[in-house]
């Protein structure tokens, strides 16, 4: 396959969903968001084996990168429901941390032109360690950069999953061409050859000497050719010269 082929563009897709899945990987971590942790670890590993699938001509493994992918959608039409607050989804819920904790997206305080600013508490009975946190100033709020990251994981996705299916199918179409011309046949055609031979001396040979085809059950399929021949002659000679006599 060239480098212009569907191939190269998986490889190419599966490169840009690897680096796009890190960089969410490493926000995710730095807001405790453990659920997208968790998927983005899954996601990971699963473009690494599809990658690997595609260079290594596995179609086996693109397959389930395929059926990943459908999954993989699924999961960030949810993020984007999620922060988009759709069905009931609030974006202030602990449901991304596993009610572990009350944090939310990193960008929510470090998005772009985002100001973070602490109060103390400490005219409040009971508050007087904790701060209140404050954000202004931002020129885009968090959960549309979340949608944003999920719409492109999204699109990625769903190329890589027609792509994949292609590749698929090429691969399928060369493995059963090569099997067509025996490109997997464990014998090879000397063998062939050499069958039929072996069978037509020996049963030249029981027709002539049918009492003497013991003599020939020496030679086993690895006997040279040329070595059967003169044995076979001499054996007809001699029952010519025997039968005049």
């Amino acid at each position: 396959m060239g480098c212009c082929t569907g191939r190269c563009t998986l490889i190419f897709l599966c490169t840009l969903q690897l680096l796009a899945a890190l960089e969410r990987q490493v926000f995710d971590f730095l807001g405790y968001q453990w659920a997208p942790i968790l998927a983005n670890f899954l996601h990971i590993i699963i473009v690494i084996l599809g990658l690997f699938g595609t260079i290594q001509y596995r179609p086996r493994y693109i397959v389930v990168y395929a059926i990943w992918t459908a999954v993989w959608v699924t999961w960030n039409i949810f993020i984007i429901c999620f922060y988009l607050e759709v069905g009931g989804l609030s974006k202030d819920s602990e449901l991304l941390t596993f009610n572990i904790s009350r944090h939310q997206s990193w960008w929510s305080e470090n998005g772009p032109g985002c100001v973070r600013k602490e109060a103390s508490m400490s005219g409040i009975k009971g508050l007087d360690n904790h701060s209140y946190i404050s954000v202004i100033g931002c020129a885009l709020e968090y959960r549309y950069i979340e949608v944003m990251h999920s719409s492109f994981q999204i699109l990625i996705a769903l190329v890589g999953f027609v792509y994949a299916c292609y590749v698929v199918s090429v691969f399928t179409e060369e493995e059963d061409s090569f099997d067509f011309i025996g490109g997997f046949d464990p014998f090879p055609l000397y063998h062939v050859n050499e069958k039929p031979t072996n069978l037509l001396f020996k049963q030249t040979y029981l027709l002539l000497f049918p009492n003497r085809f013991s003599g020939m059950e020496g030679m086993n399929k690895l006997t040279p050719e040329w070595l059967k021949l003169p044995f076979l002659s001499s054996r007809i000679i001699l029952n010519s010269v025997a039968s005049r006599n």
